[in-house]
């Protein structure tokens, strides 16, 4: 936790011996993720970029406190913003016509948004119980009802499926009583 400080203080301070640190320990993984995930070398150095860019800036605009390692925090940012990419990718149509080209800041605040609701969300998972999180975390990794019985003893796959809707229906609630919400939904 403490190292997570001093890497956002050096990011902020544009400290090039943490800097490099950073890169030396949390590059090597986002390359992997983005090779294996339809992507080369560039690809990932831009996506590292940026992911430091945007940490930059949220934390210039507002210090905050990451309650994981930071490597596993940059890593998610990297992920989202390569997924981001490849959904951008795959919805391109060739027009004959002008469009509205986005700029780099309005990726940056789309980004640091999207950054922003995933950690109001994972702060908001932390809040139901034990059991419910052990199901929607499985969950949100589509892993099969039948496998989610198996491994947590249920009984079988109809049981989970009931415990899924209520654990999102127990989430939905604490989300939408946090004054936060309405703030983080996308415009």
């Amino acid at each position: 936790m403490k190292n997570n400080s001093i890497y956002l203080k050096a990011l902020l301070n544009g400290n090039p011996k943490q800097i490099l640190q950073i890169y030396e320990i949390c590059f090597p993984n986002v390359k992997r993720f983005i090779i294996k995930n339809n992507g080369d070398h560039m690809d990932a150095q831009d996506v590292f970029q940026n992911a430091l860019m945007q940490l930059t800036a949220r934390y210039q605009k507002k210090p905050f406190e990451i309650k994981s390692s930071f490597e596993a925090y940059l890593f998610v940012v990297c992920k989202n913003l390569w997924r981001r990419e490849l959904n951008k990718s795959k919805n391109k149509v060739t027009i004959d016509g002008t469009i509205e080209l986005r700029t780099e800041e309005r990726e940056i605040a789309l980004s640091s948004l999207e950054q922003e609701q995933w950690d109001f969300f994972q702060e908001k998972l932390e809040l139901i119980s034990d059991n419910c999180k052990k199901i929607l975390k499985r969950f949100f990794k589509k892993i099969a009802y039948k496998d989610i019985a198996l491994e947590l003893n249920y009984n079988d796959e109809n049981v989970v499926r009931q415990r899924v809707f209520k654990c999102k229906k127990k989430l939905t609630e604490i989300i939408k009583e946090d004054i936060r919400f309405n703030e983080l939904k996308e415009l």
